[in-house]
């Protein structure tokens, strides 16, 4: 039995004493003590195939931060990269592909038996899960298939991923073909992580945004459904940034939880998703101002969601120049809170 399991029932739909918190890239960035393990080791790919050192730079927030969940410390590219698709993490540029996929024999060279490439992750989920001592529930995660198809396709991250566009309206067939690799990867993925001790999972849609919701139900939603209705042993969350017109559709699957990005009013987002437990969705840039308005911006979010149903959490990831005990203050307010 874990001593906090807030995060768990809140996604459950249970009713909660308070509002749990935990925050999307909270292992590591601003923590100096994510640094100090950083600077040991010679890249960050170095870094995210150590088991031990992914245990402790994991659980690193919630000793420091006091949030109610861990995240595992991976990235969403190692499925590619399990898949057949190496990548490479250049530093202050990121992810760069130096193949790319282009056409039909590139995606039949790719492979869907994934796990036994992904050995390391499943390592560290056991070590973390058993250090935790059942502190607090870990999170697992993948990356969306639409968002893992951008990177193949385009090689780099974009502001338009027009290249992965252009294939969508060029050739569905391939796309089509391509997503369902990704997805039957990530759902054997996923399922492996929960068998290491992963206790809910989250899909990380990061680039929705650059689809309209026509290509995005084409393209996005049947696959983020195979996903949810494959994973039925832990709670799954979704997370579409800039997604807003597609809360009704996701709110139709099996998810548990519906993340928000910052932009959409909590108030539409109940509206829509016929009941769903919601999560998010402090605007990031709130933890560079001061504590006072911390605290304000924090407790009118906190109003408007309700203290059932709800996981607290930013919109997107904390940015890494944000001052820690920034951070931490959010969480001792949201954890206040009443």
């Amino acid at each position: 039995m874990l001593t906090n399991d807030l995060l768990l029932r809140a996604a459950r739909g249970e009713e909660v004493e308070r509002i749990p918190v935990w925050l999307m890239r909270q292992a590591g960035r601003i923590l100096p003590e994510y640094k100090t393990v950083r600077s040991s080791v010679n890249g960050f790919k170095e870094l995210v195939k150590n088991p031990e050192l992914i245990c402790e730079v994991t659980i690193q927030p919630v000793d420091i931060l006091g949030v109610d969940a861990a995240i595992i410390f991976s990235d969403i590219l190692v499925i590619p990269e399990a898949m057949g698709l190496n990548y490479e993490m250049i530093e202050s540029k990121g992810p760069f592909f130096p193949k790319t996929i282009e056409n039909k024999n590139d995606v039949l060279q790719l492979t869907e038996d994934v796990v036994p490439n992904l050995q390391y992750v499943f390592e560290s989920i056991r070590l973390t899960k058993s250090t935790l001592n059942n502190r607090v529930p870990l999170i697992g995660f993948a990356g969306a298939p639409w968002t893992i198809f951008s990177y193949m396709i385009e090689g780099k991250g974009s502001k338009t991923f027009s290249q992965a566009k252009k294939m969508l309206y060029t050739d569905p067939v391939l796309s089509h073909s391509l997503l369902d690799k990704i997805t039957s990867a990530t759902i054997a993925y996923l399922k492996e992580q929960v068998k290491s001790g992963a206790d809910i999972l989250q899909v990380f849609d990061s680039w929705a945004g650059v689809l309209s919701k026509a290509q995005y139900v084409e393209f996005a939603l049947p696959y983020m459904q195979k996903i949810t209705t494959a994973i039925t042993e832990v709670p799954v969350i979704l997370f579409a940034k800039d997604a807003h017109y597609i809360l009704g559709e996701f709110a139709q699957t099996n998810c548990a939880v519906i993340g928000l990005d910052w932009t959409i009013e909590p108030e539409k987002a109940r509206k829509e998703t016929a009941g769903k437990v919601l999560q998010g969705n402090l605007d990031p840039c709130v933890l560079y101002a001061g504590k006072e308005t911390i605290k304000k911006e924090t407790e009118k979010m906190l109003r408007s969601f309700g203290e059932q149903k709800y996981i607290c959490n930013l919109g997107h990831g904390v940015y890494p120049d944000v001052d820690f005990e920034k951070a931490k203050y959010f969480i001792e307010v949201v954890q206040q809170y009443r």
